[in-house]
């Protein structure tokens, strides 16, 4: 019977873990946003609900539009140059700056598709991304393959493989880094070792 309460509990906080954690991030970043720009309303004596939000937006647009032009980039280098030079705050700052730059539009295209190898043996199949294909003068045909680490997908190494020593999943290049940068624990949509073969090939 007590079996039997635990699981329906267990049931019950899987179902609600994601609704209170997705509610207590949208929470956190509607004060956030709202509180970055209250001091300023504060002094021109305005109290909109919601305003901050809107006027936090259009300064990170306003930010964006000026980090795309020769001056804006120069200033953002410098920027960046000083935070190199502090300890703590260079490690912090630069992973989190590579694990948002892995889900980047430049960083996806960069990819041509997913592809699961044997790396770093027979028998054991690795996720990794296709960046570019190549022929030998024998006519073989192989792939240019980035193999990325868990759970910094923007380091890793580089490998040439056979395409016909390749298997080919069904998954999309966003979700493969999903899957990785997680640590296998997002589920793509598919069953990842559905089309994996149980013995690895003679």
């Amino acid at each position: 019977m007590w079996q039997i309460i635990k699981r329906r509990i267990l049931a019950g906080l899987l179902a609600v873990v994601p609704v209170a954690v997705t509610f207590w991030i949208l929470k956190f970043l509607f004060t956030f946003l709202d509180g970055l720009a209250a001091p300023i309303l504060k002094q021109v004596d305005i109290e909109v609900p919601g305003l901050g939000i809107i006027l936090t937006l259009v300064f990170i647009l306003l930010l964006g539009i000026l980090i795309t032009n020769v001056l804006g980039k120069t200033l953002f280098n410098w920027g960046e140059k000083i935070l190199d030079k502090l300890p703590i705050v260079n490690t912090i700052y630069n992973t989190i700056k590579q694990i948002t730059t892995a889900f980047s539009g430049s960083t996806v295209k960069s990819f041509e598709q997913v592809i699961f190898i044997q790396y770093p043996r027979l028998g054991l199949w690795t996720m990794c991304f296709v960046t570019n294909q190549s022929e030998n003068d024998n006519g073989e045909s192989f792939y240019h393959v980035f193999v990325p680490t868990t759970p910094n997908p923007t380091s890793g190494v580089f490998i040439v493989v056979p395409k016909k020593d390749a298997i080919h999943p069904d998954i999309s290049v966003e979700d493969g880094l999903k899957a990785i940068i997680s640590g296998g624990i997002l589920d793509p949509g598919v069953s990842i070792s559905k089309n994996l073969p149980s013995k690895p090939p003679k």
